[in-house]
C-alpha cells in the first residue's frame, strides 16, 4: 500500500515502511508535523534547549519508524541548537516542512 499527499508525483520522496508499522506510520508523521509548529514556536522564543530536546527524540526515534532522513534532521537540530545557530536551525525546520510534504510511504508486502 502507498500513501502520502503526492504519491505517484514525480517530487515525492518515496520511503519504504515495513508493514507492521502501517498503523502507527500516520500518527508518527502527524507528531513531526506538530513539532514543526513547536520548533517554530521555540525558535521565536529563543528556546534553544527545546529545539535540541525535539531534535534529539527525532534522531532517536526516526530510524525506528524507517525513516533515516527524520533521524538526520533531527541530529542536525539538535547539532545547531547546542551551537546557537539559529539560521542552522531555520534551514533543518525547512527541510523537516519540505520531507513532510513530499513523502510517500510505501509498505513493503
Amino acid at each position: 500500500m502507498t500513501t502520502g499527499p503526492n504519491a505517484g508525483e514525480a517530487n515525492a520522496l518515496t520511503v519504504h515502511i515495513d508493514p507492521g508499522l502501517e498503523d502507527i506510520v500516520p500518527g508518527f508523521l502527524a507528531n513531526r508535523r506538530r513539532d514543526v509548529q513547536k520548533l517554530e514556536t521555540a525558535l521565536q522564543q529563543n528556546n534553544l534547549a527545546q529545539i535540541r530536546t525535539i531534535g534529539h527524540r527525532m534522531k532517536g526515534d526516526g530510524g525506528g519508524y524507517g525513516f533515516d532522513a527524520i533521524s538526520m534532521m533531527g541530529a542536525a537540530l539538535e547539532q545547531a541548537a547546542a551551537r546557537e545557530d539559529r539560521d542552522a536551525v531555520r534551514r533543518h525546520t525547512a527541510e523537516l516542512i519540505d520531507f513532510l510534504a513530499r513523502v510517500t510511504v510505501v509498505y513493503r508486502r
